[in-house]
């Protein structure tokens, strides 16, 4: 079984957040004031929890900025740095950040989304199907906005639909994954490639599998979702110090 104080995580914050500029102006997209705390800084709290102790932040807009602003550790988790020096997109951040990191599985998230799930089971999960990787799934009541995962028997995942297509309720990606080297290793490296669009679709005949989690799902991408953010954050907060 995958434990989870074994495997490093990549934290996808390259992103410049161009639909938030309106609201979020002076910093990367990750770092955005929510609840008055960085974004990203949820994330790493979800992994301490879960056990991880090792995690690369892959930066590109602003890299400075994030460094200078979560340090060398969070908590419990020590923090290393792998820099674009241009635009690589999803996919070739990991290959680039991949370098900085000797654990496999490697655990892989989004920088500027958050699902409230169980990342230790997610682990465990992983390591009984033993296919190459797994994504962490939630249920939504509208896909179109995100596009679906279809899944088949014993959860293994059958095809990627892409967004705007049929909407109503359905299972999509909550950008955390859990990828074993030989995937990492077949992305291009030193290119702009998109892991959802690119790799993603074709990994699906090597063996993707997806966890059907039920937590609450939060991304900052838009100014309408950027506020449901910090209501959900100050809520839970709220009940926590209860």
């Amino acid at each position: 079984m995958a434990n989870a104080r074994d495997i490093t995580a990549i934290l996808l914050a390259g992103g410049r957040g161009t639909r938030l500029s309106g609201v979020v102006s002076d910093r990367p997209k990750v770092l955005a004031d929510v609840g008055g705390r960085p974004f990203l800084s949820y994330l790493l709290d979800q992994l301490e929890a879960a056990g991880f102790r090792q995690a690369v932040v892959s930066t590109g807009y602003m890299a400075d900025m994030v460094r200078t602003t979560l340090g060398e550790r969070h908590g419990g988790i020590a923090l290393r740095y792998q820099q674009e020096l241009e635009p690589l997109g999803t996919g070739g951040g990991i290959r680039l950040a991949a370098q900085a990191v000797e654990s496999n599985p490697v655990l892989v998230m989004n920088g500027d989304s958050y699902l409230d799930a169980d990342l230790a089971a997610f682990a465990e999960f992983h390591g009984a199907h033993g296919g190459p990787g797994s994504l962490l799934l939630t249920k939504v009541t509208d896909v179109s906005r995100f596009g679906q995962v279809r899944l088949g028997p014993g959860d293994r995942i059958e095809a990627f639909e892409e967004k705007n297509a049929a909407g109503g309720a359905g299972w999509i990606n909550a950008g955390v994954y859990l990828l074993d080297r030989r995937l990492i290793d077949s992305i291009p490296p030193d290119t702009f490639v998109s892991l959802e669009k690119e790799m993603f679709p074709r990994w699906v005949e090597r063996g993707l599998f997806g966890f059907r989690a039920g937590g609450r799902f939060i991304d900052i991408g838009t100014p309408e979702s950027y506020r449901e953010a910090a209501a959900f954050f100050s809520r839970r907060g709220a009940t926590k110090q209860c």
